[in-house]
């Protein structure tokens, strides 16, 4: 892969995407917030995370699911990536669009099924701030596109890598007079952050298998249930509403399923940006298959497997196959890549043992006399 071609995020590109991520997570934490004031007790949030239902202390509902808490999380780690020079442009790229899509994905229905008849025995005001929440999270994704799409320039270490190089081989010279760094041979360097083969089959198959897993339920589901029911847990509804920021049930599944799908086939690819896109479905996925294998612990599913119907096993198995996979493809996925060719590796050459040999770039120049016995 071409590097010349490549631009990088711009300073002031990373700093108004970090700016971006923290107000994301600041919308998200003042509902977290909002929710732990109105619980009965301290813990009653963290149950209704996981699936049970906990009244809370007004007549009123509850505005967060288990996944806003990792949206947060995952805002902040995105604005600490963005600003840290360190971190290669491809790499941010990723965490940045990575970020949006989720953020996306998951309050898009929010749009209509806040606005919809059916939620009018709620406080009015409570539904329009909620609302407005997930409107401006939808325009801060779509500030988040247009940063990594116009915040970038031509040029940076990669191009000045390139320029060392002749027809793609690096410029380098053996030992005597002289100690150069070395660099290594080959068709020359890749994007800094691509990930190695490795951890990209592991993250890209494991990926790839839960994603199919869940969508293969979605699938399930469409042609099991009413069409008229299907639409409601894909849309929404009083019937499967659960908080005022979740999407509803089968729009959260088939958004993790995407986004799991996408993911894999960027990381299959090696992709610069996969990394960040697989870290985020893998823990997505975790949250998602860790909610269900903790509500079948609950509810004692999961002590008297044996004796349930065929169907419910399958549940239990595919949420604990998806936690686990999730898990292993974000522990290969936040494996570092590849480094930046442009700083100097660890290898040591020395340069005029034969003669005429030429000297590497900016090296000194041999010694007018040799020393004696040379």
């Amino acid at each position: 892969m071409s590097t010349t071609r490549d631009g990088v995020l711009t300073r002031g590109a990373r700093g108004i995407g970090a700016l971006v991520c923290l107000l994301l997570a600041l919308l998200t934490a003042v509902w977290i917030i909002r929710d732990l004031t109105i619980a009965q007790h301290g813990t009653d949030l963290w149950w209704t995370w996981l699936g049970e239902a906990r009244r809370p202390r007004e007549f009123t509902a509850w505005a967060t699911s288990a996944l806003d808490p990792l949206l947060t999380l995952g805002a902040l780690v995105v604005a600490v990536a963005a600003v840290r020079t360190a971190v290669p442009s491809s790499v941010a790229d990723g965490a940045l669009l990575s970020l949006a899509a989720a953020t996306a994905l998951l309050r898009l229905p929010l749009v209509w099924v806040l606005g919809a008849g059916w939620l009018q025995g709620l406080d009015s005001s409570l539904t329009a701030r909620a609302r407005l929440t997930a409107v401006t999270q939808l325009a801060l994704a779509a500030a988040l596109v247009v940063v990594v799409v116009a915040g970038r320039r031509r040029g940076g270490r990669a191009d000045r890598y390139a320029r060392h190089t002749v027809h793609g081989l690096p410029q380098a010279a053996s030992s005597a007079y002289g100690v150069v760094h070395a660099v290594p041979s080959g068709a020359g360097p890749e994007r800094p952050g691509r990930p190695y083969k490795g951890a990209a089959v592991t993250a890209g198959v494991l990926l790839g298998a839960a994603g199919l897993a869940v969508a293969g339920w979605e699938i399930h589901w469409q042609r099991r249930l009413d069409g008229d029911v299907y639409r409601k847990g894909l849309l929404g509804d009083a019937s499967v509403f659960r908080a005022l920021l979740q999407p509803p049930v089968h729009w959260q599944s088939a958004a993790l399923a995407l986004l799991a799908l996408g993911a894999a086939a960027a990381v299959l690819r090696r992709a610069p940006w996969a990394r960040p896109a697989a870290m985020t479905a893998a823990a997505l996925l975790l949250v998602h298959g860790a909610v269900a294998l903790v509500f079948a612990v609950r509810t004692g599913e999961f002590g008297r497997l044996g004796a349930l119907p065929l169907q419910a096993r399958l549940e239990v198995g595919t949420a604990a196959f998806v936690a686990a996979a999730a898990l292993v493809a974000l522990i290969a996925a936040a494996c570092p890549g590849t480094p930046d060719a442009s700083h100097p590796m660890d290898g040591v050459l020395a340069y005029g043992s034969a003669p005429g040999e030429a000297r590497p770039p900016h090296a000194p120049p041999p010694p007018s006399r040799l020393p004696p016995g040379w």
